[in-house]
């Protein structure tokens, strides 16, 4: 049940980072890694969330490899982009 998706962001890389660990870590996640690539882990509903990302350019890539069924990836991408923003 991957997913995959792209944030576009302006500014530099360290600061949507900055957010995007800050949100993660926020729902008791763990967010290693740097401006060029990383990976997450954290909990809903006792079910861990598992992506990495890489940094292009102005884009986040963001890829889920593993998530509980009830959660969509509508919703995880809608959660970063908020956090992000």
């Amino acid at each position: 049940m991957a997913c995959d998706f792209s944030i576009p962001f302006s500014g530099n890389a360290e600061g949507v980072l900055a957010k995007a660990k800050k949100a993660v870590q926020g729902q008791g996640g763990s967010f290693n890694g740097n401006e060029g690539s990383g990976d997450f882990t954290v909990s809903v509903f006792g079910n861990k969330i598992i992506g990495n990302y890489t940094v292009s350019g102005q884009t986040l890539n963001v890829q889920i490899t593993d998530k509980p069924f009830m959660v969509p990836c509508s919703a995880i991408e809608g959660f970063l982009k908020n956090q992000i923003a």
